[in-house]
């Protein structure tokens, strides 16, 4: 058990440290589904910085933590009151942009934009309405497609590419920019090590498909990362593999699986509409 954290008595906000793992933990069990990611990240390496990647910000009103923000590569507010929002945005003026994005709930994320362009900007592209889907149960009409497997650890040079081609079509910037690509492999070969990372591939060895499970705690997991080659688009393999995924998701690691996916993307979602994905709520995204 971690230590308790220290009462304030005021209305304050300040830096996490890991002995307020179990406070913070408390904010990211309210919405379990939303705050997927950081949860994930925050049980995987609590709030030490170095491990955690990134700071975590806690907002106390009369000493008690109501909400949090995650800032690192993403900037990430979470349960976020107005005077939170507020709070969060004046320490991230002061420390500088240090992330590649903003990433969170719609309403939330859109304020806390709101007040941060004036020296941020501009943003390379706000993606203001991302709907946010989940499913807890399989598609009854939809059989998974029975090639798409987990990716072995000695196919990391076949899925790799795919990867790139993934992130570069959603983001519009190369993942290998910058540092080579040295953080992106490694995130690759975290997810292929831990077996949340599925494909199918041709006969000739090549990704047809591919997703990955890219968060995931005891309550909900997200889907991330779906892509169908180019030359196989329109061929139906969408929809079933995203079933097949589905089923892994489920079966292995959480009883709710969540996504975002963009509101012009209006193949996606009708594919994710098919195999039983129903939007609850909505994500912003500000692409620096």
């Amino acid at each position: 058990m971690c230590e308790a954290p220290p009462v304030l008595t005021q209305t304050t906000s300040r830096v996490l440290e890991p002995s307020d793992l179990d406070a913070a933990l408390a904010v990211l069990d309210r919405e379990p589904v939303a705050n997927a990611f950081v949860t994930s990240r925050v049980q995987a390496a609590g709030l030490d910085p170095w491990r955690l990647g990134g700071e975590m910000w806690g907002w106390y009103e009369g000493g008690i933590l109501t909400s949090l923000c995650y800032a690192g590569a993403n900037l990430v507010p979470i349960c976020a009151t107005p005077r939170a929002i507020r709070a969060f945005a004046d320490r991230a003026r002061r420390a500088g942009r240090r992330c590649s994005s903003i990433v969170g709930p719609a309403d939330t994320t859109a304020e806390l934009w709101r007040l941060l362009e004036p020296q941020w900007g501009p943003a390379r592209e706000v993606r203001r309405h991302q709907p946010l889907m989940v499913t807890d149960r399989l598609p009854e009409h939809i059989a998974p497609d029975p090639y798409v497997r987990r990716v072995r650890k000695d196919e990391m040079e076949t899925i790799m590419p795919a990867c790139v081609a993934m992130f570069t079509e959603e983001v519009g910037v190369s993942p290998l920019a910058g540092d080579g690509g040295l953080l992106y492999q490694a995130r690759v070969a975290e997810l292929v090590g831990s077996g949340r990372s599925f494909a199918r591939f041709d006969a000739d060895g090549k990704v047809v498909f591919k997703a990955e499970i890219g968060a995931a705690t005891d309550r909900a997991c997200q889907i991330q990362g779906v892509w169908v080659a180019p030359e196989h688009r329109g061929k139906g393999l969408a929809a079933p593999g995203m079933a097949a995924v589905l089923r892994y998701a489920l079966a292995d690691v959480a009883p709710v699986a969540s996504l975002y996916v963009n509101d012009f993307n209006t193949p996606a979602r009708r594919t994710y509409e098919r195999v039983g994905f129903k939007e609850v709520g909505a994500f912003m995204s500000v692409l620096f």
